[in-house]
């Protein structure tokens, strides 16, 4: 007996399946991060575009421009990475425990500083300087 015909059917399936959910989920974040630059004041669309979003970020936080060189740096990276998203969180009027949000379940926080009532109160790094 030949299964092989049955498993490759059974797999092509299930692969259609994931990529849908993926696209689901890949345009509900979208959704989400576009909310998040809009309340910010920055235009939506920017999101879309790959380096300059992260140009928008820095701005949306109070960082400088030039941060960008460290999110090239490997383990800096990753500092950087965290100071980003704690000063996002403080833009929007939030504390640690969101921030700590951000950091260990980011998809879910970006969706709930979207589409929450919180609103941009200004660039945290220029607040705190």
């Amino acid at each position: 007996m030949d299964y092989s015909a049955d498993f490759s059917s059974d797999l092509t399936g299930m692969s259609t399946g994931m990529i849908i959910l993926w696209a689901v989920v890949v345009i509900i974040m979208i959704a989400a991060e576009w909310k998040v630059f809009t309340k910010a004041g920055k235009p939506g669309w920017a999101i879309l575009i790959p380096i300059y979003n992260v140009i928008v970020l820095l701005q949306i936080v109070g960082r400088p421009i030039w941060w960008i060189l460290l999110l090239l740096i490997p383990l800096v990276n990753i500092v950087i990475g965290i100071i980003v998203l704690s000063d996002l969180s403080k833009s929007f009027g939030h504390g640690v425990g969101f921030t700590l949000g951000l950091i260990f379940l980011g998809p879910i926080f970006i969706l709930i500083l979207g589409f929450d009532k919180s609103k941009y109160v200004g660039p945290a790094a220029a607040q705190a300087a």
